[in-house]
């Protein structure tokens, strides 16, 4: 039963009022009391509660107690079940109660027994409770080397003195005074003040008999005496706007059954297996109801998206933020909640069942994670004490220009925890396979953006963050040391040196980088007519110039279809056969080309318009054959990459790729090769003209049948059937560095795969 409003002092009894007066005597000075009834002491755990004083020269001991809107207080023993003493209000200092327990001088087990108007209840006093915080816990928190700070900070259920609770937990070392504001309290900051710890800035308190789901928040009373109410940092759920309350989470374990998965996880050397991702937005890969602006939740996503990913073959899904997001628009990039998985498609259990669905079907679950930036809506992390507690107090390194966001004090060691943590969190309890991190480039320099005198260089004069340097290398290997067989990938749009190399080298650390050169360049070749292709031909090659100093994915993300830029298919001229014609060609190029895949959701199928985050993709375009014959060209594309080593076995070495032909801008081909660990080889020729070109000689690597694995062209994926009869045969014709070579008959707009296959 939740306590009522306060305002019935009229409904006391006489006697009681009568009484108070003497009671004030137990509380210390007139200020002391008003502080306490008011939540504003900062050291409400040493007077309420029960404590051991003297009184008249001899031992005694007293109850205090802040409850708002009661009119009589009884102290229960536990064991006996019996009223030991009644608790009066203290005159002036409403809604304070105060009593001497007797005779009894011997701290024990009590309960308080309290009357409203319109209700009784048994509560288990906070203030009888212990601090159960671990110093090892708050000593790493300090240190800036917590990996697991979720455990104790923000919202835990655990056992204290006998009693099942929840302990609050929340870093707030400027404020004055601290409480949990809740349902269960009627969001009085007066009910539920924390215990601080001064060394470390931590406050806390242990409340028992609450259940799961309840709402809450922190009131903090900053150092010029203003109240804030605040978010919890490290809550694990968070209600919907306009409230943006952090929520209890419920007391579960989930039952995972992905160990087959997870093992063999831990046992993939990535950067030598094949990775080909599917990127998504869940609340708009598919929506539903009878407008069709509702989101599917988590158990849908299951039955449709799961099933999906799998048929296009792709080994990886990557989700957009999951954190939560008071702001659709910001599509999770934003996020306020960073260890609260989004209310908008089901609860964290939900979540989980998703990922273990996809790891039971093969596929590895990538996360977007965002530890550049924070927004500053008034309940999140932006002055969360009354001072820069999260974001760097000078604004030239603590403010984004760009996004008008906060940047994290990356030099600030509980701020490492937070982060350092957050990163656990997600791998640990959602087994994520891997993290993408969110515009790496804004963390690594501090002229980001910024114009002349808008930034302060570093110690030594540099333009380098060397805080957001050393967090990402610590970060890197500390998760990788973890977490065995995850991947740290970046994105990173500069010329940034070694942010796949291993931190012992001088690099990040990270695992992967997005290629954001390839894309940029490739992009804007397919975009031209091809009549114009011939003089930028140094686009499409100058990516292997550059292709072996990280590892990379090369990625067609969301950021390349929105904004006005044109869905990939509307980027290219030309009537509809020459935009899908060149667009399976360009996916041919992209999947033979040295470095992992990325692609959006709805480029599998030639998405017309642009991506919409408030709408779902256009499924009804599957039902016309251009677009059924370019998922299946993806389709299969996935199918031929995970058959072939070559495409994957050794991206990071320049030993796996030969160049065949990259000069002949006058018919715009491509024409090169990859190799396996053992040296067999898949020749890749691309023609980017609507020309066919027959009698086109290519060089081949050794002798023999090289059949005609895939064809862009084929009439199965809409083309024009112009192809080589199943394969080719080598002659002995030294042809383009190589002792070997074949005439074939080269499609237009197209890319064809030949691989060598050994005699019979």
């Amino acid at each position: 039963m939740k306590p009522q409003p306060s305002a019935q002092s009229n409904q006391r009894s006489a006697v009681a009022v009568a009484q108070s007066d003497g009671a004030s005597g137990l509380c210390g000075d007139t200020a002391t009391c008003k502080a306490l009834a008011q939540g504003c002491h900062g050291d409400a755990f040493s007077w309420l509660g029960m404590h051991q004083i003297v009184l008249e020269g001899k031992s005694a001991l007293v109850v205090r107690a802040v409850l708002p809107g009661a009119t009589d207080v009884f102290v229960i023993d536990r064991k006996s079940g019996n009223k030991v003493a009644q608790l009066l209000p203290v005159a002036g200092a409403e809604p304070l109660f105060v009593g001497k327990l007797g005779r009894r001088t011997t701290p024990f087990a009590y309960q308080l027994q309290v009357h409203y108007p319109e209700a009784q209840v048994l509560l288990d006093d906070p203030y009888a409770a212990p601090s159960i915080l671990e110093e090892r816990d708050i000593y790493l928190f300090c240190e800036g080397r917590q990996q697991q700070a979720w455990q104790f900070l923000g919202a835990n259920w655990r056992q204290n003195d006998g009693l099942d609770g929840v302990l609050f937990c929340v870093w707030a070392p400027n404020a004055k005074a601290v409480s949990v504001i809740a349902d269960f309290n009627c969001w009085d900051q007066r009910r539920h003040s924390m215990r601080f710890h001064p060394g470390s800035g931590l406050w806390e308190i242990f409340i028992p008999g609450l259940q799961g789901g309840e709402y809450y928040k922190y009131a903090i009373q900053t150092a010029t005496g203003e109240w804030q109410q605040k978010a919890d940092p490290f809550a694990r759920a968070m209600e919907p706007p306009p409230h943006n309350a952090s929520r209890v989470p419920f007391a579960e374990t989930w039952s995972w059954g992905d160990e087959s998965w997870m093992h063999g996880r831990s046992q993939i050397a990535w950067h030598k297996a094949p990775i080909s991702i599917y990127e998504v937005h869940l609340g708009s890969w598919r929506r539903k109801g009878a407008d069709g602006r509702e989101y599917l939740n988590y158990e849908e996503l299951i039955a449709q998206l799961v099933p999906y990913v799998s048929a296009l073959g792709f080994t990886h899904v990557e989700f957009m933020p999951l954190s939560e997001y008071p702001f659709d628009g910001s599509w999770g990039y934003q996020p306020v909640g960073l260890y609260a998985p989004t209310y908008r498609f089901g609860n964290a259990a939900a979540l989980k069942a998703l990922i273990d669905a996809f790891h039971q079907a093969g596929i590895g679950v990538i996360l977007d994670w965002v530890p550049a930036h924070f927004p500053k809506d008034p309940h999140g992390l932006a002055r969360f004490d009354g001072t820069c507690l999260y974001e760097h107090e000078d604004p030239r390194r603590g403010s984004h220009p760009d996004w008008d966001t906060l940047i994290y004090n990356y030099g600030r060691k509980e701020v490492q925890s937070f982060l350092l943590s957050n990163a656990c969190y997600w791998l640990q309890e959602f087994h994520i396979d891997g993290l993408r991190l969110d515009a790496v480039s804004s963390m690594l320099y501090l002229d980001y953006s910024r114009k002349a005198g808008e930034w302060a260089p570093n110690q030594y004069g540099g333009r380098e963050n060397l805080d957001a340097i050393a967090l990402l290398q610590d970060l890197n290997t500390r998760l990788y040391s973890r977490y065995p067989g995850i991947m740290m990938i970046a994105e990173e749009s500069t010329a940034w040196g070694g942010v796949s190399r291993d931190v012992g080298s001088g690099g990040l650390g990270f695992g992967f980088k997005w290629n954001m050169g390839w894309m940029h360049d490739t992009l804007s070749y397919i975009s031209r007519d091809p009549i114009h292709r011939s003089f930028h031909h140094h686009e499409m090659t100058f990516s292997l110039v550059y292709a072996y100093t990280e590892e990379f994915i090369l990625s067609l993300s969301h950021d390349e279809v929105v904004h006005g830029k044109r869905s990939l298919i509307e980027k290219i001229p030309g009537d509809d056969w020459q935009k899908f014609a060149t667009l399976r060609a360009y996916y041919g190029f992209m999947w033979a080309h040295p470095g992992k895949q990325l692609l959006f959701m709805g480029n599998e199928f030639a998405q017309r318009h642009e991506w919409q985050h408030d709408y779902s993709l256009d499924w009804h375009l599957l039902q016309y054959a251009p677009h059924q014959q370019l998922q299946q060209w993806v389709t299969d594309l996935n199918q031929c990459y995970r058959q072939c080593p070559a495409l994957w076995q050794r991206d990071g070495e320049g030993s796996g790729f030969a160049w065949l032909d990259c000069t002949d801008a006058a018919d715009s081909v491509l024409a090169f090769c990859r190799f396996d660990d053992h040296g067999n080889a898949l020749v890749t020729v691309c023609n980017f003209t609507p020309t066919v070109h027959h009698g086109y000689r290519i060089g081949l690597p050794k002798a023999g049948h090289y059949r005609e694995l895939l064809n862009s062209d084929s009439h199965f994926y809409g083309g024009s059937d112009v192809g080589n009869g199943g394969g080719i045969n080598a002659e002995a014709v030294p042809w383009q560095g190589m002792q070997h070579s074949a005439m074939i008959s080269l499609p237009p707009l197209a890319t064809v795969y030949f691989q060598w296959q050994e005699s019979d």
